[in-house]
């Protein structure tokens, strides 16, 4: 009896070792998928960052080229170089896809900028000889480029973090998210 007491003890400590190595199996598992949907939506995020520095790039040499049309409207051109400034002196910390108040900021200097692009757009419209320019052309069409491309890569920055979001959501795998810091996160 005694022996059978201590097989049963054996087979009873073999199940929970072997329950216990399935359930760190699978938590690995659920881990290792929670981290590669975790950096597409960071490498997401910074192709969204390099359209982003794209067009950052670009504005100084529009600024040079349209200072130098005397006709130019300087308010569009005041904003616009004003939008270029804040969002310049902006400092991004690493963690701004889980932190809301930082990326709503971000998005905040980005519309900024937009709004003001938009601006000396249509000062330019009014003004033929800095339309005919060949350096203004040129700089005008890769900023078109540019806030296209801005447009496509925050899309599918937006569908990574859907994906990523609801997958840290359901239920198993909010638990390991969880114990490993994993959280939401934010969308354009």
């Amino acid at each position: 009896m005694k022996n059978k007491g201590l097989l049963i003890g054996c087979a009873m400590g073999g199940i929970v070792l072997l329950s216990f190595a399935v359930l760190i199996i699978w938590s690995a598992g659920i881990y290792n998928d929670i981290v590669i949907k975790n950096e597409l939506t960071v490498n997401q995020w910074k192709q969204v960052e390099n359209q982003y520095q794209k067009r950052t790039d670009i504005i100084p040499n529009i600024i040079n080229i349209v200072e130098s049309f005397k006709t130019m409207q300087h308010d569009a051109l005041d904003k616009l170089t004003d939008a270029h400034s804040n969002l310049a002196a902006y400092n991004q910390s690493s963690d701004i896809l889980n932190d809301s108040n930082e990326f709503l900021q971000f998005q905040n200097l980005q519309t900024e900028l937009s709004t003001s692009i938009s601006g000396l757009i249509l000062s330019v419209e009014n003004h033929p000889e800095l339309k005919s320019n060949e350096n203004f052309i040129q700089q005008y069409a890769q900023l078109l480029r540019t806030e296209n491309q801005i447009s496509v890569e925050r899309k599918k920055f937006n569908e990574r973090v859907e994906e990523f979001n609801i997958f840290v959501k359901q239920f198993p795998v909010s638990m390991v998210a969880g114990m490993f810091k994993f959280s939401e996160k934010q969308y354009f």
